[in-house]
């Protein structure tokens, strides 16, 4: 009864908070104005991740009074996601330099990692390593890349919230299957923020989420993954599959940039997701694809990692090759005349 209370405490704060949010940006004139990199088509009030971020924060510390959520992984949650929410919120009101959100990106890291212990052993077809403090620098720029790569994939309605939520009640599922109980609470709370969230946010979205929450949920998604892998290696590659989607068009898209010579920091439209909505005319078959890929495709691969032994290394590749398809053929990375 008290984790219900506090699972619908969070949807119902997360859901009148946007609510909130949408009347303040339209009254101060916040608004997301299209432009030649949107797309979206009218002016859209900015800002909602800010209800996300205030309504999973806020139960951290329940939890762990509690006994939810033990204190180290709170203060890493806690540092980490505040930091790099207050960034976006002040880059998503003005203008920071790249190599100052970057530096911020890092200490946020470092701070996560702090109190976490750093990158635990990995699981590498079935040999088990411990990397040391190499391991925590490549910890350090996995989150950063986390981070930077749910902005960037937060670009048509409701799709950044469809990944989270998809990814954290799939991982639920699996610790409550696989015995490991004691992590459900966290991305539970988070699902349930960000489900209030997105009550707004789907297409046609009312509010978007902006930098303060897109940011705030790819590193709260990493950290939780590193949580998780403290506690069994195999988890880390749960993780790592059941945020599929959203890693390989990322990462597809800015590996093609890179080697095309673009500028990869500047706004653009030629992820896969963005191609594919200008190609279908709407987000809605976008976004509800993706929660199909998730629920019907990589959930069923992480439950072979997570219950039945099957090596996370094998799995991670069999799930990520229909994706890479995928990503070529919408086009990652190319031309946006394409």
């Amino acid at each position: 009864m008290a984790i219900f209370f506090v699972v619908s405490f969070v949807f119902f704060v997360s859901l009148f908070l946007t609510g909130g949010l949408r009347r303040y940006a339209l009254a101060r004139s916040l608004m997301d104005v299209p432009n030649a990199r949107s797309s979206h088509s009218v002016p859209t009030p900015r800002g909602g991740g800010v209800a996300i971020v205030s309504a999973f924060l806020g139960a951290l510390p329940i939890l762990a009074f509690f006994g939810g959520l033990s204190w180290t992984s709170t203060w890493a949650l806690l540092g980490a996601g505040a930091g790099i929410a207050l960034l976006g919120f002040l880059d998503d009101h003005g203008h920071i330099a790249a190599r100052w959100r970057l530096l911020g990106h890092f200490l946020a890291a470092i701070w996560a990692l702090f109190w976490l212990g750093g990158l635990p052993a990995l699981e590498l077809f079935g040999s088990v390593f411990d990397l040391g403090w190499l391991g925590n620098v490549l910890a350090a720029i996995y989150l950063v890349w986390m981070l930077n790569l749910y902005n960037f994939m937060d670009g048509i309605d409701g799709i950044a919230s469809v990944e989270a939520i998809c990814a954290c009640l799939g991982a639920c599922l699996l610790y409550w299957l696989g015995g490991f109980e004691n992590l459900m609470l966290a991305p539970l709370v988070l699902a349930m923020a960000v489900g209030g969230f997105l009550y707004w946010n789907f297409p046609p979205a009312r509010i978007f989420m902006g930098d303060a929450g897109s940011g705030f949920l790819g590193i709260i998604l990493g950290l939780l993954s590193l949580q998780a892998a403290w506690v069994s290696p195999k988890l880390l590659w749960v993780w790592l599959i059941l945020l599929g989607v959203f890693i390989v068009d990322a990462t597809v898209t800015l590996l093609r940039r890179l080697l095309r010579g673009d500028k990869v920091y500047e706004a653009h439209r030629s992820h896969a997701y963005q191609f594919a909505a200008r190609q279908y005319g709407r987000h809605v078959p976008v976004t509800l694809a993706v929660a199909a890929i998730n629920v019907f495709w990589l959930l069923p691969l992480a439950g072979c990692v997570a219950l039945w032994g099957m090596d996370g290394t094998l799995a991670l590749m069999l799930a990520y090759l229909p994706l890479f398809v995928l990503a070529v053929r919408f086009h990652a990375g190319e031309l946006e005349n394409a």
